[in-house]
C-alpha cells in the first residue's frame, strides 16, 4: 500500500534528494521544502499525510529550537497531521521536549532507510486510529490524579467533578 503525500522540510539538499529517493516507493507524492517559510501555506494547499521536520535551519545553529517553533507553529493549525522530526544533534532532552510538544516520533541522522519508513507509516497509522472515549476520558483521569500526586480531592476540583464520581471513573475497567 502506497501512503498518499509526504512534506519533508530541510535546509540541506543532500537530504531532501535522498530522502526523496527513500520514500518515493512509500508515498504517492513526496514534497520538499529548504525552508520552513512556506510551510504552512503549503501544508494548507497539499493535505500531507505526514511532515518530516529538521529541528535546525540557521548555518551553526544546533539547539533545535527552531524547529521547536515550527513544530509548535504547524502542530497548532494542523493538529491532525502527524509530524516527525529529523536532526542530526541527537538529544534525549530535546527529543521527550518535542514528544510533548506533539511531535509524533523523532528520527537522528543519519537514519537507517527501514527505520524511517516505519516511523513514518506509525505516524500515519497512529494518526488515524481512533480511541475510544472511555479510554481518552480514563487516561485524562489518572494524568490529572498523577499531577496531584495522588490528591483525589484536588483531582476531582481540576476534573470538576466529585470525590466520588472520581473513585467511580478509577474503578470502571475498560
Amino acid at each position: 500500500m502506497k501512503y498518499k503525500t509526504i512534506l519533508v522540510i530541510d535546509d540541506n539538499p543532500a537530504i531532501l534528494t535522498a530522502v526523496k529517493i527513500c520514500l518515493g516507493g512509500t508515498f504517492e507524492r513526496v514534497l520538499t521544502l529548504n525552508s520552513p517559510d512556506k510551510a504552512l501555506a503549503t501544508i494548507a494547499q497539499e493535505h500531507p499525510s505526514v511532515i518530516l521536520l529538521d529541528m535546525n535551519f540557521s548555518l551553526g545553529v544546533n539547539s533545535g529550537q527552531e524547529g521547536m517553533m515550527w513544530l509548535t507553529a504547524i502542530h497548532r493549525r494542523f493538529p491532525d497531521i502527524p509530524i516527525v522530526l529529523i536532526t542530526a544533534y541527537a538529544d534525549v532532552r530535546l527529543a521527550v521536549r518535542a514528544l510533548k510538544n506533539g511531535a509524533a516520533d523523532f528520527v537522528t541522522k543519519p537514519w537507517d532507510n527501514d527505520e524511517l519508513v516505519r516511523v513514518l507509516k506509525d505516524a500515519i497509522d497512529k494518526a488515524g486510529e481512533v480511541i475510544p472515549l472511555e479510554q481518552l476520558e480514563s487516561e485524562h483521569v489518572r494524568k490529572v490524579l498523577s499531577k496531584c500526586d495522588g490528591n483525589m480531592k484536588r483531582a476531582a476540583d481540576l476534573l470538576g467533578i466529585s470525590r466520588q464520581t472520581l473513585y467511580n471513573k478509577l474503578k470502571d475497567p475498560l
